[in-house]
């Protein structure tokens, strides 16, 4: 009798079990769904501000990071009056808190159109202020922390606490979100110009030593 209740028992935890995972099955189908939806309206976004001028996004293939810190998620090529305006880029890597994912956009002469912090995990108040657009590096001019990167050349050095304003206490954030804007405008450039990204990476750095452009 006992083991016979004892199997009963088994038989309805099983059951519970079963309906518990099929439930959950749907909850999550359901929630990725939400979140897929999210993340491509934020990606639409994001490419919208960075070139409000375009007509359409197209994949963009072949674009090598000249960093090894900086990985390249996905790249898109914008596209205005039927020719190529410049490209954005997802990029990641390691900051503070930990990964932080940036959207840049490179113009086809090499100009920074804009930078987007898609996610962050750094610390609120501090180097979390990146992303925010309350936090201004120039407040007379009312220039936020990203916005000092809106047209600035592949060619300028993209240093913190030199020709980019750094984040209070946060020199750490600083100057990932600064390198990984600087390997965008490289590997860009370099991309639409059909030549090696370290070619360019190098070039820019005797531009720098040199006052010349890229070579």
């Amino acid at each position: 009798m006992k083991i016979g209740n004892m199997l009963k028992l088994g038989l309805i935890l099983a059951l519970f079990a079963a309906a518990a995972c099929v439930m959950l099955a749907f909850v999550y189908t359901g929630t990725a769904n939400i979140i897929s939806q999210r993340q491509q309206a934020d990606l639409e976004a994001a490419l919208r501000e960075i070139f409000p001028d375009a007509d359409r996004f197209e994949a963009a293939d072949g674009i090598k990071s000249p960093d090894a810190a900086v990985s390249i998620e996905n790249a898109y090529m914008a596209i205005r009056n039927g020719e190529p305006a410049g490209a954005a880029l997802q990029l990641t890597r390691a900051s503070y808190g930990g990964p932080i994912k940036i959207m840049a956009g490179v113009s086809v002469n090499g100009t920074i159109t804009g930078v987007k912090i898609m996610e962050h995990s750094d610390t609120p108040g501090l180097g979390a202020n990146a992303a925010s657009p309350q936090y201004f590096v120039d407040k007379a001019k009312r220039i936020t922390f990203l916005g000092q990167f809106t047209g600035k050349s592949v060619d300028d050095p993209f240093e913190v606490k030199g020709d980019v304003a750094a984040i209070t206490a946060s020199t750490v954030t600083s100057r990932a979100v600064a390198s990984t804007v600087k390997a965008a405008g490289i590997a860009v450039t370099a991309w639409f110009a059909g030549l090696d990204v370290d070619a360019v990476s190098a070039a820019t750095e005797e531009g720098l030593s040199s006052s010349g452009g890229v070579k």
